[in-house]
């Protein structure tokens, strides 16, 4: 009876590579059989040597495919038309998407079964195919990509005086029992695709960029990048008590460490816009993707309780001591604000999350004005610059009475004068504290 190519059917006349592609294909399908010693026509042929035939393919199989699909392989011997035959029996796997070891998990690595051919699969199969496999949490899924080096987060160990090599990486997740990198893997890989884009503003709207930067690789390298860029902007007020000096930063360090991390330690990495920094002259904004883990919600933050997101990266950093436990973090920047009079504000959408950190320097000065200058200040705040006749009509007041409100906010460095006489104009000042260089 002839033997014709089909969905569970492949015919080879001799051992040839293609044959790895035909296995990753039926593995990744619904299974099915190799002929070898069958022309492609369905002509038997046969083949000289079963037994070498056999062991061929199987070292072939074994050394060219991941993960191990050796297991759902079997190979027996039959006679066609008085020739020795040998078929290769490929069951559907339980570990797909399986993948020719050289190419990776990539389209042109990843086959699946289409008619009677094996063509390559597409990333939405890949990922689907990974989902179905290893389930929904993110950081143990397997990654696309495993090409990965690791030296930013091998400098972020040996500073910290912990040891890192292939066992640890087991131990803590970036590499599975088949020794495949997994999603945690290339977060703290140097080829990580996530990035943060910080960002500074003119006053307090986002009408007017003073710099922007977006940084990237492994998630350590984004860390202190971002911390390093965000303390450029957290400038030191000094402020005298008879004869001693009092130095204040505009956020409490501990305040600004514990929102960064929190934005990469609890971020949903299944999405893949970046983490949002956004810094303004009186606060600055942590966005990052993926909102409160389901079944929590902002009150039960706020009293430290904590459902972590991504356990095994949070067990990195717990591990690099760059978080203490779980559900500590909000608590410590609350406990950071206890002397001023505004708090650091938590907001959550379905999708997000913010943490917001009020500049307490500027607050110490806009505590200091009176109700007149804080109207001032506000539609300071919607324009770009006022004049004394907006400030007239604002507060029904003289021109006299106008001109002395605005030099009062010149004089405090709330505002700052452009220009000389009638068409004199004020804009906000950028600079409303004694700073010193950090």
């Amino acid at each position: 009876m002839a033997i014709l190519e089909g969905p569970m059917i492949e015919l080879k006349q001799t051992v040839v590579e293609d044959i790895k592609k035909e296995v990753v294909a039926f593995a990744n399908t619904e299974g099915g059989t190799i002929y070898i010693g069958i022309a492609d026509h369905g002509e038997v042929v046969g083949v000289d040597d079963v037994d070498e035939t056999s062991l061929q393919v199987s070292n072939m199989i074994r050394d060219s495919i991941k993960p191990d699909v050796t297991m759902f392989v079997k190979y027996s011997h039959e006679v066609m038309d008085g020739k020795d035959v040998v078929k290769i029996t490929v069951q559907k796997g339980t570990d797909c998407p399986y993948y020719i070891a050289k190419k990776g998990l990539r389209p042109e690595g990843v086959y699946v079964r289409q008619g009677s051919s094996s063509v390559p699969a597409s990333e939405n199969a890949i990922r689907r195919m990974i989902k179905e496999t290893d389930g929904d949490t993110f950081e143990n899924m397997r990654s696309l990509n495993q090409d990965l080096t690791f030296e930013a987060m091998a400098a972020e160990f040996k500073a910290r005086n912990v040891a890192l090599g292939e066992s640890q990486m087991m131990t803590l997740g970036l590499i599975n029992a088949d020794r495949i990198y997994t999603n945690l893997g290339l977060l703290l890989s140097d080829q990580c695709v996530h990035t943060i884009k910080a960002a500074s503003f003119e006053g307090t709207t986002k009408s007017v960029f003073k710099d922007r930067r977006e940084f990237s690789g492994s998630l350590f390298k984004q860390m202190n990048d971002a911390y390093s860029f965000i303390d450029l902007y957290n400038k030191t007020r000094a402020e005298f008590s008879k004869l001693y000096r009092i130095d204040r930063r505009d956020y409490p360090e501990e305040a600004l460490r514990e929102a960064l991390l929190n934005s990469l330690v609890h971020r949903e990495y299944s999405f893949s816009g970046s983490t949002l920094i956004s810094i303004f002259e009186d606060r600055i904004e942590f966005v990052s993707l993926g909102g409160l883990v389901k079944g929590l919600t902002l009150n039960d933050i706020l009293f430290g309780v904590s459902q972590c997101r991504n356990e095994k990266l949070a067990a990195v950093f717990y591990r690099l001591k760059l978080i203490e436990a779980y559900g500590t973090g909000i608590q410590k920047i609350m406990d950071s604000y206890k002397d001023s009079e505004k708090k650091p504000q938590i907001e959550s959408s379905d999708n997000a999350f913010k943490i917001v950190l009020p500049n307490r320097n500027v607050l110490l000065r806009q505590d200091a004005l009176n109700d007149n200058e804080k109207l001032i200040m506000e539609l300071a705040d919607k324009k770009d610059a006022i004049s004394r006749k907006d400030v007239e009509a604002l507060l029904s007041v003289s021109q006299t009475m106008a001109g002395r409100l605005l030099k009062q906010l010149v004089e405090k460095k709330m505002l700052k004068a452009v220009g000389s006489g009638r068409k004199t104009k004020y804009m906000r000042f950028t600079h409303k504290l004694t700073e010193i260089k950090n």
